[in-house]
């Protein structure tokens, strides 16, 4: 076993030591953290401000854009400093803290579009029993829960981390902390610490991945005795949510469901739903919800309104 010392910080090793690169990328990625920020907070305004959206579909999108401001502001901001600066340290409390939020937002965005596709199943499937199984109680209960299950998974991540003794060079080959790059730091066997982990992980993923199966194989079979118009109303919004779990579920799984190893396309794959996917996001829900469009034209011709009033 390498000598263990105590761990005060880590460094890490990014994309790239071309100064040059590092500023083009920290003008592509603020630019897409910023249309982030933007295009969840205009959703989740848009709800908030237009009573024809007050319902469960409408209050788990406003959920999950909010979790999609936060879920990338995790890493983002710390991985733009460093394209800036010379030395990319993150303290190891900070290490630990970026594990946390990371896997805690992930995990409740991955619960809200279960809860999202149950919400489709019974709206479509039962649908005139929906405003009594979806009433405001079980909505908030329902996002309660996503939101403890994310607490929950996430301290067991960190917990069983923070066993961990690290052996220098404390260098993580990654342009944020996470659980795979940092496994390899160890300086004892992991074989045990990476299966708990991916149990963890696989568990959740396995039973969202299954619930979300089974609704949209029972959603299917419904639509087929719909009118035409009744048929492309639900394929469309069914085929906006599998778009997003398709994007989101797709890394997550190539990223943790397999034995703690780092690949070469890990970085690029993390950037995909680290930061790509909480851009997406509002983009497929817009272009393809014909009801959140007019509830934001209707935002901005109100907002142009009220500013002409205002103008002498």
């Amino acid at each position: 076993m390498e000598n263990e010392t105590t761990v005060e910080d880590f460094l890490l090793l990014g994309f790239s030591t071309n100064p040059n690169i590092h500023l083009l990328l920290f003008f592509v990625f603020l630019i897409l953290y910023l249309l982030t920020m933007l295009g969840n907070l205009l959703i989740i305004i848009t709800v908030k401000g237009d009573s024809s959206l007050h319902s469960p579909m409408y209050y788990f999108l406003s959920n999950m854009s909010f979790v999609d401001l936060c879920y990338p502001s995790v890493t983002t901001p710390n991985m733009l400093v460093n394209f800036l600066t010379n030395r990319k340290n993150i303290s190891y409390n900070g290490c630990m803290s970026q594990i946390f939020f990371f896997h805690f937002f992930s995990c409740v965005e991955v619960f809200i579009l279960t809860v999202m596709a149950f919400d489709r199943y019974v709206a479509i499937c039962k649908p005139l029993h929906y405003t009594t199984i979806m009433n405001k109680r079980v909505c908030n209960l329902l996002i309660f829960a996503c939101w403890v299950g994310g607490v929950v998974h996430s301290t067991a991540q960190v917990l069983s981390m923070m066993t961990l003794p690290f052996c220098g060079p404390y260098e993580i080959d990654h342009f944020f902390c996470d659980i795979p790059p940092l496994l390899t730091l160890a300086c004892t066997d992991t074989f045990v610490i990476g299966a708990l982990i991916i149990s963890n992980s696989g568990l959740i993923s396995v039973v969202c991945f299954l619930i979300l199966i089974i609704s949209y194989t029972l959603i299917l079979l419904a639509v087929r005795r719909r009118s035409a118009e009744g048929k492309r109303k639900a394929l469309s919004t069914c085929g906006a949510h599998l778009t997003v779990v398709t994007t989101f579920f797709g890394p997550c799984v190539f990223i943790y469901l397999r034995p703690a190893t780092t690949l070469p396309l890990d970085k690029l794959v993390s950037v995909f739903y680290a930061v790509i996917t909480p851009l997406l996001n509002p983009m497929i829900y817009t272009l393809r919800n014909a009801e959140v469009k007019i509830a934001m034209k209707k935002l901005v011709s109100r907002r142009i309104s009220a500013g002409h009033k205002l103008a002498p």
